[in-house]
């Protein structure tokens, strides 16, 4: 069975750090899965500045939709597979502006992750922003993404073995 990892944090708090440190520590092969898509120039950087990061021998794997389908086939016992992030997944599929595969559900989505997680083997780092710490934000897509991603993460919480807190590169046990 699986070790399930929720990492949360805010943005640049460390948590993709501490999910990278974890799976360096646990001398076991790892596959990165990469969830963005790049639509500009500064977020390109951004990703360029996770990848430098990364150990050259990890196995990436670009994957914006279809997580599910994604773990089931690179979980593997005694193997670690990290998830970066949740986040920007989310956003990418409920996002009407982005390039989305067509009849595209979010809800099919979600359901999919999260009925296949406790099927899962070896350990899987899932790396999310927790987003509930201020103000309701202005704007319908706005507060849409906010309280799905509340709401995921509560969900994923529920199912995982372990989830931390990271606060200025900081960890705090939450669970497990």
């Amino acid at each position: 069975m699986s070790n399930i990892h929720l990492i949360l944090g805010g943005a640049r708090s460390g948590k993709s750090a501490f999910a990278e440190k974890l799976a360096t520590e646990s001398n076991l092969p790892v596959t990165y899965i990469a969830t963005a898509q790049v639509y500009d120039q500064e977020f390109g950087q951004r990703v360029e500045h996770h990848k430098v990061r990364r150990p050259a021998h990890w196995r990436t794997v670009e994957q914006s939709f279809s997580l599910a389908e994604a773990l089931q086939k690179h979980a593997k016992a005694n193997e670690v597979v990290i998830v970066d992030c949740l986040t920007l997944w989310l956003a990418q599929c409920i996002c009407p502006d982005c390039d989305r595969p067509e009849n595209h559900d979010w809800q099919h989505e979600r359901s999919a992750l999260l009925n296949t997680l406790p099927t899962l083997q070896g350990t899987v780092l899932l790396v999310s922003n927790e987003v509930g710490m201020g103000i309701v934000p202005l704007g319908e897509i706005n507060r849409q993404f906010q309280d799905e991603q509340g709401r995921l993460n509560q969900a994923i919480a529920k199912v995982a073995d372990k989830v931390s807190f990271i606060a200025a590169g900081l960890p705090l046990t939450l669970k497990g």
